[in-house]
Parts: structure tokens; sequence; C-alpha cells
């Protein structure tokens, strides 16, 4: 083993052993046509999951659906006024797809930053950062698509103020679970 190890890190060429043992497949071992690329159309997300009066989810991209080991993804509706308490998500990382809306987002050891975002615009959360998300709009709803690196929902809450209260509306999705 300590010999493969050494050899692989002595030369340049053995580079990609480092990534991966497996390699790819062998030819005509997998169906592709059945475990290739996958669409998930607009009208077929996985609804089935636990519902939040205020907000509709729906998982387009997991385990369960199509065997992803890495990303979960899906959509995200927030009503209007709606905010988390302070948080992070542990080592997870999180991209925010504003489709229409305006979110704003807190961040820090005392959610001292402050960042505004509307459709068209990506946020990206990397691991253990501070924050608080809010839909920034008293009237219109977020709808943002959510994408993490991760299938685990991991939620860490902090004993933080939160900068804005979230007493109007709890935003709660696949990650943010009521208090």
């Amino acid at each position: 083993m300590s010999h493969s190890h050494d050899h692989d890190h002595s030369h340049g060429h053995d580079h990609a052993h480092d990534h991966s043992h497996d390699g790819p497949p062998a030819p005509g071992s997998i169906d592709w046509r059945l475990n290739g690329v996958r669409v998930i159309k607009a009208d077929n997300l996985d609804t089935n999951t636990a519902q939040t009066p205020g907000m509709n989810r729906a998982a387009a991209i997991n385990k369960a659906r199509v065997g992803a080991q890495k990303i979960w993804a899906g959509t995200v509706h927030i009503h209007a006024n709606a905010k988390t308490g302070a948080h992070h998500h542990g080592a997870l990382e999180s991209v925010i797809y504003v489709v229409s809306g305006k979110a704003r987002m807190r961040w820090g050891e005392k959610l001292e930053f402050v960042a505004e975002a509307e459709a068209g615009d990506f946020i990206f959360v990397p691991p253990y950062v501070p924050h608080q998300e809010i839909n920034a709009s008293e009237s219109e709803t977020l709808n943002c698509v959510l994408v993490r690196s991760d299938n685990e929902a991991v939620v860490v809450n902090l004993e933080i103020e939160p900068v804005e209260k979230p007493e109007s509306v709890f935003w709660v999705d696949p990650i943010h679970k009521h208090p």
C-alpha cells in the first residue's frame, strides 16, 4: 500500500489515481439509456416531502429520485416576510439561485454583514458561515432553486440574536426546520 502511495506522488502521470480508485466503468457494463442523463420536468418534482404552511418545497435531484450521491437540488417558495433564525450548515456548501422575488442575506459572527439578491442572482453560502435568510419583500413570494453539497440536512442553530427577528413567518425548507 505504501509503495503505491509513494508511486502516486512521485510520478505526475499517475496523478489521476489520487482521485478515484474505481475508474470509469468498463464499456458496455452500464445501460446508459437507463442510467445516463436525466431530465426532471418542472411538473414532475417530488412534493412528497413534509410541507409547511407558508411555503412549498419540491425535490428534483436527490438519492431517492435519481441516485445522486453528493448533491441535493430542489425548488423553494417562501412567503413574503419569512425569515430564518441565525444558523449555519456545518460542512455543507449551499447555492441559492433566485428565480423571482428578493432575498436578503445577513451573515457574520453577529450577522453584521448584509447583501440582497434578486431574480437571476446566485448566492453561495460556504461551510460554517453564521447566517440568516430573509424574504426582503412584504408582498412577493421568493422563489428559489436550492442546491447543496450533500444529501444530509445539517442545521446548527446559533445563539445569536437575529438582526431581523423571525417572528412574522418562519422560513422553512428542506434544510431549515421550524424551530
